[in-house]
């Protein structure tokens, strides 16, 4: 006779700290994801997504390798998940990509003549002084901005 599969997840040991904040980021997301995006470009409508995406992740990151108030198991179990972008915090922790704001803003293929996002410009040496990232609106990620 086959095993019968459960839904259950088992929680590890301090989900309770987390989960509010978690459940709150979820909802927010759910929101952005059915918020209509008349008048806006294709591309602006993802935008709170992507924002959302890397505020989840960030918390994550934080918890466990900044404040360490989490257990690695909880780490673990938040990746898992799907609670935080595993990618995306493996390039935070890579040096000058600790404030990356999405993995898309590095790939070459996405970009004109196989470059990084325009967002990766340290502020001091960009032609214009305001700008926003096309793929997540990002004002600028890099590392040497403060």
């Amino acid at each position: 006779m086959p095993k019968i599969k459960t839904n259950r997840v088992r929680y590890p040991e301090g989900w309770e700290l987390i989960e509010p904040t978690l459940r709150e980021l979820e909802a927010k997301m759910r929101e952005a994801e059915n918020d209509p995006h008349d008048g806006k470009r294709k591309c602006e409508a993802l935008w709170p997504i992507f924002t959302i995406a890397h505020q989840k992740s960030r918390y994550v990151y934080d918890l466990y390798y900044r404040r360490k108030d989490i257990s690695k198991e909880l780490y673990e179990f938040c990746l898992d998940q799907g609670y935080a972008d595993r990618n995306l915090i493996a390039k935070w922790k890579k040096s000058g990509y600790e404030r990356l704001c999405c993995l898309q803003c590095i790939q070459p293929r996405d970009h004109n003549f196989a470059t990084t996002c325009i967002c990766r410009v340290p502020k001091h040496l960009r032609e214009e002084k305001v700008i926003e990232c096309v793929h997540c609106g990002c004002g600028g990620c890099a590392s040497g901005d403060s």
